[in-house]
């Protein structure tokens, strides 16, 4: 019988529960705004569901960052929990486009926050060779999430209405900070907030040791963004009513592949696992470019969650490996930041380049493959000096 890795204690179980219900709670309402926003008139800028979002995540990074080093990972995470709890509530009772606009630029500082203090969290627990491995478990409880939101919120939309959809999402909200409250705060020496922590000073925007992976996260992210924004739509076109359902395939098919990349990247490297990240990323775009049917769309989604399941973990352990242990939190925003950047563009280019036209489809997913493959070339030229050397197991 196996036995339990030592990183596999009750603060990381209750950790990776909390991500999953944080990962649920605002996932499970991002398959039905596009059609909302259309019923409140805004059918035209469905690009900013997303992009709104991951620039407000993007910008807060930086700050959740610093706190996350200043005054402890645990309240951290819990404001980012707190913004979806109070948000979901609001969007039941904005009814305007700009109202609308305005909360998912809010929302977007809940994915700022509280992944960061979950990635310092783990690497603050987790011996260095067992980096990958931990940061595979900790994401697949996140992807259960992300797979298990959108279902669920596609069923509960069509049977109760939207709005109670909100509800449930705030309600999911407040079971992950129930769950974090009971965590062991993992910075020592931390200190208590005061406003003059808000103020960032050049070198704390960005950590320059990780602008490799950060950039590699950019570059195949990008397809991320196009997914989030046009999959509901081409799920109508192709007839498929439960526009949660790619999502859930996707996410679902990126599990078990995460632990096992996990291990692989802490045995033989980072870069080469990002390397068929990349591939298989521009590979799922392709496909899904071409896809004519629901079996092809899905078969896209699958490839495209094996290379989620892959790139995931790997760029989080190399950007920790990159990092110094006093700046960690700051290096891990240096990371985020890229993922919303990524995400954030690739959703503005893909909701321009679609116009609500569906003889748009195939050259809004190309375009992701397009970067996955740039990303590919840019590790192409990455020395193997620059690499963490990876300790034998």
């Amino acid at each position: 019988m196996r036995i339990l890795p030592p990183f596999f204690t009750l603060d990381f179980f209750l950790l990776c529960t909390s991500s999953f219900l944080f990962f649920a709670s605002f996932n499970m309402i991002i398959p039905e705004l596009p059609s909302y926003l259309s019923s409140l008139g805004g059918e035209d800028y469905k690009g900013l569901i997303i992009a709104l979002f991951t620039l407000s995540a993007g910008l807060s990074r930086p700050f959740s960052g610093k706190l996350a080093d200043k005054i402890g990972r645990i309240p951290v995470m819990i404001f980012g929990a707190l913004v979806c709890l109070l948000v979901s509530l609001l969007y039941p009772v904005i009814t305007g486009v700009a109202g609308f606009l305005l909360l998912r630029f809010v929302h977007g500082f809940s994915t700022g926050f509280t992944p960061t203090g979950i990635s310092a969290y783990v690497a603050d627990i987790v011996p260095f060779n067992r980096r990958g491995e931990a940061m595979g478990l900790q994401s697949l409880f996140g992807s259960l999430g992300m797979a298990a939101g959108p279902a669920l919120g596609g069923y509960i939309s069509i049977i109760w209405g939207i709005n109670l959809l909100f509800y449930i999402s705030a309600f999911t909200a407040v079971l992950s900070i129930l769950v974090l409250i009971r965590l062991k705060e993992t910075v020592k020496d931390k200190e208590t907030f005061h406003p003059r922590l808000l103020k960032l000073h050049r070198y704390e925007i960005i950590e320059k040791r990780v602008l490799n992976p950060s950039l590699v996260l950019f570059l195949t992210v990008f397809s991320f963004g196009v997914i989030l924004t046009i999959i509901p739509d081409f799920s109508t076109h192709l007839g498929i009513e439960n526009k949660g359902l790619f999502f859930a395939v996707f996410t679902l098919s990126s599990l078990g592949i995460r632990i096992i990349a996990g291990r692989t990247s802490d045995k033989y490297g980072r870069i080469p696992v990002m390397k068929a990240a990349t591939l298989s990323m521009a590979l799922s775009m392709i496909i899904i470019a071409f896809a004519e049917s629901k079996g092809v769309f899905l078969l896209g989604g699958v490839v495209f969650g094996c290379s989620v399941g892959m790139n995931s973990p790997t760029i989080s352990a190399w950007t920790i490996d990159l990092s110094l242990d006093a700046f960690r939190g700051r290096a891990l925003a240096t990371m985020y930041i890229a993922l919303e950047a990524g995400i954030g563009i690739g959703a503005l280019v893909s909701g321009f380049v679609f116009a609500n036209n569906a003889n748009n489809f195939t050259l809004v997913f190309s375009l992701g493959a397009v970067t996955s493959i740039l990303a590919f070339l840019f590790l192409l030229t990455i020395p193997k000096n620059k690499e963490i050397p990876v300790l034998k197991i």
